[in-house]
């Protein structure tokens, strides 16, 4: 599936796109002991984001988690497309929202990490950006 594929196959709804690799280590509950079982908990607890949206963002909403590096192998489920970033999760994350801005300049996008530079990446292509805990509940 390529970037232009990921970021709009629900292009209807607002997109949230995950950083995985973040929002797993926001939380010290030893997902270093097991980083794709810590991706597949989150994509599991997307699952209901998905359907009912966040507080900032009624349900339901385009759920896209991206993962990287022990974590690739996730699969996704039908209301959370996992996309894995074979080099930078970032540069996906900005590439994705690039593509969903493209496709529907109007469209709503979400972007959920703590990074600040990836903040800003996507904050400049029209992206809101939340942290971690808006999905960790």
């Amino acid at each position: 599936m390529g970037v232009k594929d990921a970021a709009g196959a629900r292009g209807g709804l607002s997109l949230l796109v995950v950083d995985g690799a973040n929002v797993v280590g926001s939380v010290p509950d030893g997902w270093w002991r097991d980083r794709r079982g810590a991706a597949e908990r989150l994509r599991d607890a997307l699952v209901a984001v998905a359907g009912q949206g966040l507080p900032e963002r009624p349900g339901p909403l385009e759920v896209v988690l991206v993962v990287e590096g022990a974590a690739r192998g996730v699969r996704e489920v039908p209301e959370v497309r996992v996309v894995a970033a074979t080099g930078s999760g970032d540069d996906l994350i900005v590439e994705l929202v690039r593509a969903a801005r493209a496709d529907q300049p109007d469209r709503d996008c979400l972007v959920v990490t703590a990074d600040r530079e990836l903040r800003a990446r996507v904050g400049a292509l029209g992206a809101a950006v939340t942290g971690p805990r808006s999905v960790r509940r």
